[in-house]
Parts: structure tokens; C-alpha cells; sequence
């Protein structure tokens, strides 16, 4: 038996050499991947990190640019830079061995659930901020004021942190009840709290961020080609054009951001959304 238990942790690497029947083991992997991810993983979070960081500075500190629109991009940054600061957490687990504890395991993915729905909360506002910019132009600056935006972001923040919180109460009262070793970090959410957080976090903003830039589409068709058809205008016409023109371009400019973050979010809930209706309700 002894001899069998020597060639085991011969064979075997555990994330704890001191802990033989509770470690987890250490995944084998080649020196040379493992060097690369740690490079590629640190560079995109350094590199996000510190450009989001330039967003909230120069939000924040140029008052020429204390818009709604802008207060809408600075909240999508801090969402961002926290990612950033975040993802040395997923670098700590390239190697599959947690070294930081099961308090700041959940802490780790607690804030990641928050970040991930706040940012699709500001995408939703985003879109809605554009849709009334483009839609009613006449009652935007009159009903889209600064103090508005701020209050709509701190709900949306708040919004989060109470929603995640319901979500993931089970791993919040007992940090690593779901870990089978020590040196493993494992998340888990029950069905139904899953299927609340898909629809809310996901299925609904989705469809409502489609809806309003459809809509957006729709109408700045119709105002290019109203403008193409336009021969003859006054001067009060063409400051009104020219409005026109920059409110389509920063909904085009905001749209594209809307789409590639959805396109990065959407194989994580799909994957959600396949194993809840695929796995059999416990």
C-alpha cells in the first residue's frame, strides 16, 4: 500500500504537497502554454485596466464632457476596469490550483456576477439613451438630463449588487461549500436562481437592446434619406441636419460597442441556456 501511495504522488502533482488526501491535483500542462497564457492573460488585463482608467479620468475630470451619454460610457468603464483588475484572479487559476482561500473565492466570482450585470444594465440604458437621442430629438435634452442618467446608473449598480446577491446567497453564507478539494474554486448556482439570472441578466436586456436599435435603424434610414432628398435649406435647417447627422453617428458608435459585448457574452449564456434546458431538474 505504501508503495502504491509513493508512486501516486510520484505521478501526480497536488496544488498542496502537504495535504495528500485533501489537495487537489495540479493539471498537467506544458511549461511553454502555461508561460504563454500567463503573458497574453496579464497584457489584456493591464491593457484594460489602465484604458479604462484614462475613460474615468477624463470623464471625470473634463466638465466639457459631463453629458448623459458620457456619464452612461464612464459607468460602462468602471464596469470594464473592474473586469480588468479581475482577470488576475482567473490568472492566479491558469495553472487549475487556487491558492487565496474559499472567502476570496466567492468574493472573486460574487464581484463578477455584480460587474457582468451592471455592465448589461448600462447596455440596456445605453440603448435606450440612443433610441429617444435619435427617435424624439425635440424632448431629448429636455427629458434626458444629467442628474436623470446618475440616478438610473446608481439603481442599475444598486440593481446588481441586490440581484447577485439572491443569486448567489448559498455561496455568500457558506464560501467553498461546492469545492470536493482544497485548491479549487467552484461557483455553483442552483437551477432555478440560474434560470432567474438568465432571463434577467441576459434573455431580457438582450431583447429589449434588439428592440430599441431596430427601431434606431429604422429611423435613421428614413432621416439619411430624407436628408439625401433635401436640395434647398436654411441655415437653421442645416444646424438642425448637422445635430441630426452627429446623434446618428454616436448611436452608430455606441451600437457597435453594444454588439461586440454582446457577441462576447453570448457563448457564456448560451452555454447556460443549453444545460438548463438540457440538465433534468434536480
Amino acid at each position: 500500500i505504501s508503495s502504491a501511495s509513493s508512486g501516486i504522488t510520484a505521478e501526480t502533482e497536488l496544488c498542496f504537497q502537504q495535504l495528500f488526501n485533501t489537495s487537489c491535483m495540479r493539471p498537467r500542462r506544458p511549461y511553454f502554454e502555461i508561460m504563454l497564457t500567463y503573458i497574453l492573460l496579464s497584457f489584456i488585463s493591464l491593457l484594460t485596466a489602465i484604458l479604462n482608467l484614462l475613460v474615468i479620468i477624463s470623464v471625470s475630470h473634463f466638465r466639457q464632457l459631463h453629458t448623459p451619454t458620457n456619464f452612461l460610457l464612464l459607468s460602462l468603464a468602471v464596469a470594464d476596469f473592474f473586469v480588468g483588475l479581475l482577470m488576475f484572479f482567473q490568472i492566479v487559476l491558469i495553472d487549475g490550483c487556487w491558492f487565496l482561500g474559499d472567502i476570496m473565492c466567492t468574493l472573486y466570482q460574487y464581484l463578477a456576477f455584480i460587474i457582468t450585470s451592471a455592465s448589461i444594465g448600462t447596455m440596456v440604458i445605453i440603448s435606450a439613451d440612443r433610441y429617444l437621442a435619435i427617435c424624439y430629438p425635440l424632448h431629448y435634452s429636455t427629458k434626458i438630463t444629467q442628474q436623470r442618467v446618475k440616478i438610473c446608473i446608481c439603481l442599475c449598480w444598486v440593481f446588481s449588487v441586490i440581484f447577485q446577491s439572491l443569486i448567489v446567497k448559498d455561496n455568500l453564507k457558506q464560501p467553498g461549500k461546492y469545492n470536493s478539494c482544497i485548491g479549487e474554486c467552484v461557483f455553483v448556482v442552483n437551477y432555478i436562481a440560474g434560470l432567474f439570472d438568465l432571463l434577467f441578466s441576459f434573455i431580457v436586456p438582450i431583447t429589449v437592446i434588439i428592440v430599441l436599435y431596430l427601431r434606431v435603424f429604422a429611423v435613421a434610414v428614413s432621416q439619411a434619406h430624407a436628408m439625401r432628398c433635401q436640395h434647398a435649406v436654411t441655415h437653421q435647417r442645416a444646424v438642425t441636419v448637422t445635430v441630426t447627422k452627429s446623434e446618428l453617428k454616436a448611436a452608430r458608435t455606441l451600437g457597435v460597442v453594444v454588439v461586440v459585448f454582446l457577441i462576447c457574452m453570448c457563448p457564456y449564456y448560451c452555454v447556460a441556456l443549453t444545460e438548463h434546458f438540457l440538465k433534468p431538474y434536480p
